[in-house]
Formats: structure tokens, C-alpha cells, sequence
């Protein structure tokens, strides 16, 4: 019987009303907070969004789920989704309180995570994706996924693909992560093709409305662009429809999809899964730091790939020049700054 599994279940829909919950804990740490019962890890995954949201946090849930058959004897997971903003520091006390790891995704939860982190000094804590240039806290890293290098690949076959000199980006919440990674976008596209026009970046404020990641797209589309790549979410399906009503193109991801669809010219892969996979296993084995961790094409953890739909040599050309400027350190994806 694995009781991971089972204790996971019971808890989201408890811990989606953290708001109540939490508010009857006690905002501080103790020495209980961070031992678990026997050898068994005890770890709680934050993911403010939907674990079905074809994205981020979808991606970090497969993470979850291959921790659940592969370390399920060793650890006790549980995990809460789609939680409101307001509520994310008294859900992260609830967190704390009840697990010696916790595992936050995403820079929306950055500020909360700093704050409740030296409450509990005993229990360690890890964010995925936060601002690139975050201090780690005694008990807090930060591991960054480097979207930028992802986008870099995903710019350079937009570019390549286009039948239009033209290309743009759509991201959800104009965060830091989200900014640079359109930045990098841009760069790949002028690194694979020189001359490219890249239109303005759009933020749409949501990771997850498809009407709106539509009404950009088709924005986009009807400015020029031949193909737009992207960082949201369940907005996906929006902008899907905008690549099929203008007869473009989009790249998809962070998850690999279906290449029948013609709109795809392909997929960024990012493996945030790995990195929930990475803060239990070092855990586990005592080699845990409070540390900034990277991964990514340029990191040997790895984690960042690129699914390419299609057999155009020129576009396959584009992408593994590419990969490789990254890999060899022969460009930046983007400049800080």
C-alpha cells in the first residue's frame, strides 16, 4: 500500500482552504517541525496554480508523481494547488508546520516564501523558479530552471520557421524569470535569423486565460508575426486557436505535445519535475545546501530540451546551432540589466 499517494489526495482539498487552516497554527518553528516519523521524509509541494495546467506547475507534478513510484517507501509527499495569492504565506505555514522539506514553484511566491522560511529554521525549503539573483536564507535555496535558455532554442526556430520576417512572444505575469526569458527569445531569433523583426513582448497578467492569450496572439499575428513563442499556461489553448485562425505558427511547452497539430513548429522542454525530484533526493542523501542551483542546457543537472515538429533541415540546422552557442558558453540568452 503506498500511503504517499493516499495522504496526497486527502490533503489538497484540506490545504486548499489553507486560509482557515493556517490560521489557527502558530507562526513560528519548533524542533517537531523538522523530524519525521522513523527514516520517512516528510515533504509538502507548493504549487500556487493548477497541476493540470499543461505548464509549470503540470510539469513539476510529473516530478511529484515519478517521486511517488520511485521513492514512495522513503518519503511522505503531499502537496496543494490553485491557491489564491492572499492565502499563500498562511498556506506555507501550514506547510512548515506539518513536513521537514517544502517545495514551493514559482517567483509569485517568493516574497511569502522569504518570509515564513527563518520561522521555521528547522525545516528546509526550496524555490523553483524565483528571481535568478535571489539570496538564499539559512534554510532556503533557490533553483532556477533558466526559461531564458529555453526561450533562446525557442527563438531561434520561430525565427527560422516563420514565413514572416517577423516573430513575438506572449508571457503570463510580467515577473523577472518571464521578462529575461522573453529577452532570450528575442536573441535567439536575431542569432538564427539576422534581421528578424521581434515585436514587443506581451504580458497578459494571467498565466491561465485562454481569451486573452488569444486576443494577443491574434494581435501578434495580424502585426506580422509568422510564429510566437510563449510562457503561459492553460492560455495555451487560446493561443492555439489564434496559430489555427491565422494559419501561423506557435511553439509549445514547457511539456512536449502532439506534433500532428500544424500550428507547432515544436516544444520547449522544461523539466521542472527534476528540480522537486532534486531537493527530495538531496535531501535524502544529507548533500542538501541552502545554495542557488541551476539547470538547464548549461547546468549538469540538465532539465532544458527541444522537441522539434517536423523535418525542415534549415529549422533542425537553427536549433542545434543553437543548443550548441549555449552549451559552449558562445552566447548569452540574455544580458542582466
Amino acid at each position: 500500500m503506498n500511503t504517499t499517494r493516499a495522504r496526497a489526495r486527502t490533503l489538497v482539498p484540506a490545504l486548499c482552504a489553507a486560509a482557515t487552516l493556517a490560521a489557527t497554527l502558530t507562526a513560528c518553528g519548533s524542533s517537531d517541525a523538522g523530524t519525521a516519523s522513523g527514516d520517512t521524509l516528510r515533504v509538502g509541494v507548493f504549487f500556487p496554480g493548477s497541476v493540470s495546467d499543461t505548464g509549470f506547475m503540470e510539469s513539476g507534478y510529473l516530478g511529484y508523481q515519478r517521486l511517488e513510484e520511485t521513492l514512495g517507501d522513503r518519503v511522505e509527499l503531499s502537496y496543494v494547488e490553485q491557491v489564491a495569492a492572499a492565502d499563500y504565506q498562511q498556506a506555507l505555514v501550514r506547510f512548515a508546520t506539518a513536513n521537514d522539506l517544502v517545495v514551493s514553484l514559482g517567483g509569485q511566491t517568493d516574497a511569502d516564501v522569504r518570509k515564513v522560511a527563518p520561522q521555521f529554521p528547522d525545516v528546509k525549503f526550496v524555490e523553483i523558479g524565483g528571481p535568478a539573483d535571489a539570496s538564499p536564507l539559512p534554510n532556503l535555496a533557490y533553483y532556477d530552471p533558466q526559461q531564458a535558455e529555453a526561450e533562446f532554442l525557442s527563438g531561434a526556430v520561430a525565427a527560422t520557421a516563420s514565413k514572416t520576417p517577423s516573430v513575438s512572444f506572449v508571457g503570463g505575469v510580467e515577473l523577472p524569470a518571464i521578462v529575461n526569458a522573453a529577452k532570450a527569445f528575442g536573441n535567439g531569433a536575431e542569432f538564427a535569423r539576422p534581421g528578424t523583426q521581434v515585436l514587443t513582448p506581451q504580458y497578459l497578467g494571467d498565466f491561465n486565460d485562454p481569451a486573452k492569450a488569444k486576443q494577443a496572439a491574434l494581435a501578434n499575428y495580424g502585426a506580422g508575426a509568422g510564429a510566437v513563442g510563449q510562457i503561459v499556461n492553460l492560455g495555451k489553448s487560446g493561443l492555439e486557436q489564434a496559430a489555427t485562425q491565422a494559419g501561423a505558427l506557435m511553439v509549445g511547452g514547457p511539456i512536449p505535445g502532439d506534433c500532428s497539430n500544424p500550428a507547432y513548429v515544436g516544444y520547449v522542454h522544461t523539466d521542472i519535475g527534476k528540480e522537486v525530484e532534486y531537493a527530495v533526493q538531496s535531501t535524502l542523501d544529507g548533500t542538501w545546501k541552502a545554495e542557488n542551483v541551476a539547470f538547464g542546457l548549461t547546468s549538469p543537472n540538465g532539465g532544458t530540451d527541444f522537441l522539434l515538429c517536423g523535418a525542415d533541415p534549415a529549422v533542425a540546422d537553427a536549433l542545434d546551432k543553437a543548443k550548441t552557442a549555449l552549451a559552449t558558453g558562445a552566447v548569452e540568452p540574455y544580458r542582466a540589466g
